[in-house]
Parts: structure tokens; sequence; C-alpha cells
């Protein structure tokens, strides 16, 4: 069987069964995990399929949120490496919003110990990553808690944003791009988010780039929001460059090449486009 006849049966037992993951099918098929992996990729980039952990579900599913320890295993090293690069736009001294996501976890999690910060989240998992860190003043939004994501939301939440003003936001989406925005699954989720902007001089944006193109139920913003972008070299120079017209700083990291668009050439003092 050839890559795109597989690839179009594979299409075919997602949308039957809702999902597909890659062992089953690495059996159906008698080919390699590798190749299945490779094959959901293809359907993915061709807005067939959304790729989650350990497998695929149909593309066009709006409401669908995976719970917090599938979003985990998730393009895991991409979202480390974008939380190692989030790193330097933290402020000195300053005060940071740590949305929802489990990329901005990561982030939490990177911090120094020695860093001195004031840190608003209303997520209890990152409150938790930060709460021994002596140097970083800790305040933890309340509000009714979600189980899916671990993170408060509802009338307490949004209170609180609405009284205070943070130097950078870093936030997250589970779907971006010109088109659709800023997008979420759950509508209590996007009003916090939304608060979370309004609250922030500067908003960052961790996504990788599975979510470049997704558009779910409800949406918080548009990407012209975002003054900077960080994702991974998936999302490709020409997606890139028209994010960066719109007015948003896109940054693209990768293990072998650190940085790429105007980022690089902040860094560089060069333009330099890949």
């Amino acid at each position: 069987m050839y890559a795109p006849e597989r690839q179009q049966e594979i299409l075919r037992l997602a949308r039957d069964g809702g999902r597909v993951d890659v062992v089953s099918l690495a059996e159906e098929f008698q080919v390699t995990a590798e190749t299945i992996r490779r094959d959901l990729k293809a359907l993915d980039r061709a807005g067939l399929v959304q790729r989650v952990h350990g497998g695929a579900i149909p593309a066009g599913r709006l409401d669908f949120e995976p719970d917090l320890a599938e979003r985990e295993g998730t393009a895991a090293d991409e979202k480390d490496r974008i939380a190692q690069a989030a790193l330097a736009e933290l402020p000195a001294d300053g005060t940071v919003i740590l949305d929802a996501g489990t990329t901005i976890a990561r982030l939490a999690a990177a911090i120094p110990l020695e860093a001195a910060l004031t840190a608003v989240t209303h997520s209890l998992p990152i409150a938790a990553r930060l709460a021994d860190h002596p140097g970083i003043q800790l305040h933890l939004v309340g509000g009714r808690v979600r189980h899916r994501t671990r993170a408060a939301v509802d009338a307490w939440a949004l209170r609180a944003y609405g009284e205070i003003r943070a130097d950078v936001l870093f936030v997250a989406a589970n779907g971006f791009s010109l088109g659709h925005g800023l997008t979420t699954p759950d509508l209590a989720e996007a009003a916090v988010k939304r608060a979370a902007v309004t609250a922030a001089r500067r908003v960052v944006l961790l996504a990788d780039s599975s979510k470049h193109g997704q558009e779910h139920f409800a949406r918080f913003g548009d990407l012209s929001d975002v003054d900077l972008l960080i994702t991974d070299s998936g999302l490709s120079p020409e997606d890139a460059l028209a994010i960066e017209r719109d007015g948003t700083e896109v940054l693209r990291v990768t293990s072998t090449e650190p940085l790429s668009g105007s980022a690089a050439s902040r860094a560089n003092g060069r333009k330099d486009r890949s």
C-alpha cells in the first residue's frame, strides 16, 4: 500500500471512530509507529486531522478539548524549546501574568530559583511550580476551577484581572491564525484569557506550530493583539512573514537553529529569514 492510500484509510478510520491511535494503526497496516506518525503529520498539515497525544482526531471538532495529561505529552520537545526561548522575555524585577497552558507550565518550571518577579496566575499547576521560588511574589487568582485545565474561571477571576496591570502576559491558545484569531474550546476560559490580555502591557503567545490554523469554539482575541509569538519551525517562513506583516513579531525555535525571522535579526543585528 502506498502512503497516500494508507493516509486515506487512516482518515476514514478517524472519521468513523472519532479517533485513531498510533499503536493500533501500526498493527493494522503492518508498518512502524514512526511511519504512522509521519502519516498523521501529513494529514494534520493538510488540515484533515488534529494530532493529539498518541494519535489523532478528525479536524473540525471545535468542541474537543484534551485533558491536561494528554496535552502534556503532545509536542513535548517543541514546548520545551519554546519555554526556554520565552525566558528571555521575562522582565527584570517586573510583573508577569502566566496563563493556564502546558507550554506556559514548562516556562514556569524553567524560571530560575533566583528570579525576582511578581507573578500572577489562575493556573493551579503553575502556582504549585512557583510556590517555592523565594524571589517570586506569587498571586493566585481564584474562581471556579475547571477540572480539564486546573484553571480558575468565572467572575472572581475576571474581577481580579480587572484590577491589575502587568508588564508581560504569557498566554496560551488552542488555535491561532490571522483569519480566526486566538481560540480555545471553552467560553469561560476564553473570558479569562481576554481579561488577562487587557491587563498586560505586552502579550507573548507561546504556541507550538500544530495550533496554527486551528479554530475552536470560543474566540478571545485577534492575533494582532499579540506582540510576540514564540513557536517552532513547523510554522513555515511564509506563514511567519504573513503574521509579522499583520504586526506580530514571530520567533521560530528549533533544536539546531534557535532563532529565525525578525527575532533573529534583533539578536544578531541582521535580517535573516529561513
